[in-house]
């Protein structure tokens, strides 16, 4: 193992989009075993340091790859095209209309049922921009593309926080 190898040398997996859940949760459990410092007690307190940066190191890439809007994040930064989403705002205006839609509905939601509607609408818009970052990352290899689709995912990720706080301030 090499600490400056990228989370997907480090599983062992192909650098893409689409990944297999169970051979990364494998891969973790094998990885976490090799690296487990009560492996080293016999090297002594350095050694034991050295395994916990190692075990530190990859569950952050499990994290990372387990997760598809941060591995998609992740790729795009790994071929050149940071997210930059604290600076780089910049949304279609169908997106934005959508967005504003759905603030207006999540503010004059009064009940669950409508709360489940959204909830529904802002999942099936989730699903629908990974796939798109699936297509543009995996298949076209378009970086930019790609980071702009997680750009909008992050803002649908928020937004669904925001479905969850407003069931929370309705007690339900």
């Amino acid at each position: 193992m090499n600490l400056q190898s990228d989370d997907f040398e480090l599983f062992g997996v192909p650098r893409r989009f689409a990944q297999d859940r169970t051979a990364l949760d494998a891969r973790w459990k094998d990885l976490q075993r090799e690296a487990h410092p009560d492996r080293f007690a016999a090297q002594g307190a350095a050694a034991q340091r050295v395994a916990m940066q190692w075990s530190v190191r990859i569950n952050e890439a499990y994290q990372r790859l387990k997760d598809p809007l941060r591995r998609a994040a992740y790729l795009c930064e790994l071929h050149g095209a940071p997210i930059r989403a604290e600076d780089n705002t910049a949304m279609p205006a169908a997106f934005l209309m959508q967005q504003m839609q759905w603030r207006e509905a999540l503010d004059e939601a009064a009940g669950a049922a409508e709360l489940d509607a959204l909830d529904d609408e802002t999942q099936a818009a989730r699903s629908a921009a990974l796939a798109r970052c699936g297509e543009l990352i995996d298949v076209r290899q378009d970086w930019a593309g790609a980071a702009r689709e997680v750009r909008s995912l992050m803002f649908i990720a928020r937004f669904a926080q925001d479905i969850d706080s407003r069931r929370e301030q309705l007690g339900q």
